[in-house]
């Protein structure tokens, strides 16, 4: 007997009981986009390698040790995108949409890493990311982050997640920073662990992102990034949080806060939780005015941010237990008799032409009346339609509410306004 084949680790089935809650949370999430007037933009899930060498930062975690590449059969260097603004870019400078230009993207699709899988974080995992270019004001930072805070609230979640802020300056602003960050680690790499000593010069500022309890207290005594700040990353900074104040939005600036993509500039911030364990981030971005240019495009102003959905879905179904899953039934049609199944089959069509707001369900494989309303209810349905030979032949359908148990005969030809008028 051959071995079973199974899916590769951290590479996750979604079976269509999980889908359904999937389905209903993107739904939501699309909506608010789109009363934001943010447009959908699909791009590729492999790109050429040097897009995120060039991007991310060849010394970075993500490129140095969690990338899929590959050579293709032309012997190219692929890789399978690990996130979505470098190829947001892209598509932006090879399309024209950039110079010169105001654009409000949104995207979603999987994203693959490989790291050590964990409840929430896997190897291929889907990521809902929104870029706007073209805008440079503290304003379109703001937006972002409030059209954030209107996602929580429509999830049913704003309770459980907090905002933290932090402007990491320009590129010169964080050069000087850095030497003086570099200095005073070196003065004490006999308390740092071996992460943060490979770190301390390729990428010092993410020893400040350390998770180790003993770094921290360590970096009490450090030098404050807002100390290095320039003078019109810090007008930036309090332009928006001024906006923030303005719209009610509470948050906390933490110094420490850096992002782990080489390409971000002044604002960054992260949306976190404690609702699922340890502290964990729900969304996160910031600013990256250099990244158009970085690739190849005339510079450009962008903002941006991703948000894992995995980690969404665990804390809405963790403290929303109200936001269900739509039914994947409304109504399921039942038949028995002689010429029944032909007549069912017909008339669910004409129902489905006249209501295609309604999801409905045939029964097939035959069965007793009581079985078929068992696979009713199996279907979460609200409505059943029954055909029995007497309503075929009478041009008639027995309309029943299965939650009421109420019943009504109604002809075929004014089921579908019945069903519009029984289920809303």
């Amino acid at each position: 007997m051959a071995k079973n084949i199974q899916a590769i680790r951290g590479m996750n089935d979604y079976l269509p009981g999980e889908t359904a809650i999937w389905q209903r949370i993107e739904s939501t999430l699309k909506q608010v986009l789109g009363s934001y007037g943010y447009s959908e933009i699909r791009l590729p899930i492999v790109e050429q390698t040097p897009l995120f060498k060039r991007a991310i930062g060849e010394v970075t975690d993500v490129v140095e040790k969690e990338m899929y590449t590959f050579e293709d059969r032309n012997g190219d260097s692929l890789t399978l995108r690990p996130e979505g603004t470098a190829g947001c870019v892209r598509a932006g400078i090879e399309h024209g949409l950039l110079y010169n230009q105001e654009q409000r993207l949104w995207y979603i699709g999987p994203m693959f890493r490989h790291e050590r899988p964990q409840k929430g974080r896997y190897r291929q995992f889907h990521q809902l990311g929104v870029e706007v270019f073209g805008l440079q004001g503290p304003d379109i930072d703001a937006e972002l982050i409030m059209l954030t805070a209107r996602w929580w609230r429509a999830l049913g979640i704003a309770d459980h997640v907090s905002l933290e802020l932090n402007s990491i300056g320009s590129l010169d602003a964080r050069a000087s920073y850095r030497d003086a960050l570099v200095a005073f680690l070196e003065q004490h790499v006999d308390k740092l662990d071996e992460d943060c000593k490979r770190r301390m010069y390729s990428n010092p500022l993410r020893v400040l992102d350390s998770k180790n309890p003993d770094v921290q207290t360590l970096l009490n005594d450090a030098p404050k990034l807002g100390d290095y700040l320039d003078e019109e990353s810090r007008e930036h900074f309090a332009g928006l949080c001024a906006y923030l104040d303005a719209a009610g939005i509470g948050y906390t600036v933490n110094q420490r806060l850096v992002r782990g993509l080489d390409y971000y500039n002044r604002t960054v911030f992260e949306w976190v939780t404690t609702s699922l364990g340890s502290q964990g981030t729900v969304c996160a971005g910031g600013r990256y005015d250099g990244l158009v240019e970085q690739l190849g495009g005339r510079a450009a102003p962008a903002v941006g941010f991703a948000m894992g959905l995995e980690r969404l879905v665990l804390l809405v179904q963790a403290v929303n237990p109200e936001f269900k899953a739509d039914s994947v039934v409304d109504i399921y049609l039942v038949a028995s008799g002689n010429g029944t199944q032909t007549a069912a089959m017909l008339l669910a069509e004409a129902v489905r032409d006249a209501f295609p707001a309604g999801k409905l369900m045939t029964n097939y494989g035959g069965g007793n009346f009581k079985k078929q309303f068992a696979r009713a209810d199996k279907w979460g349905a609200r409505v059943a339609l029954v055909l029995g030979e007497n309503e075929v032949a009478n041009r008639q359908v027995v309309v029943k509410d299965l939650r009421s148990g109420e019943q009504q005969t109604v002809a075929q030809s004014e089921v579908a306004t019945h069903l519009q008028t029984l289920l809303g």
